[in-house]
């Protein structure tokens, strides 16, 4: 099951999201369920992550998402998991 994880970060977080970043690359590697992944960008400016997730279920979506180290660290304003289906790509 694809689930994308669309996360805003807090306004002001860019520090969080810097200091966290190994950690968040690395638990993507660990986990090796993120199908495609990335920063949304407002200009240049990292302002929350898209991650595609291929799960077994929401519930095992909903657990990845509270374990990545930038949840873990607060940056996210929002995060929210919504079953996707891939068309083209």
């Amino acid at each position: 099951m694809l689930i994308a994880l669309i996360a805003r970060d807090k306004a002001g977080a860019l520090q969080t999201r810097l200091d966290n970043r190994a950690a968040h690359l690395a638990y993507i590697d660990d986990t090796g369920v993120v199908a495609q992944a990335g920063p949304l960008l407002e200009g240049d400016a990292m302002i929350g992550s898209l991650v595609i997730l291929d799960v077994d279920d929401l519930a095992a979506a909903e657990a990845w998402a509270a374990n990545d180290p930038y949840a873990l660290a607060g940056l996210f304003d929002s995060v929210e998991l919504i079953p996707w289906k891939k068309v083209i790509g």
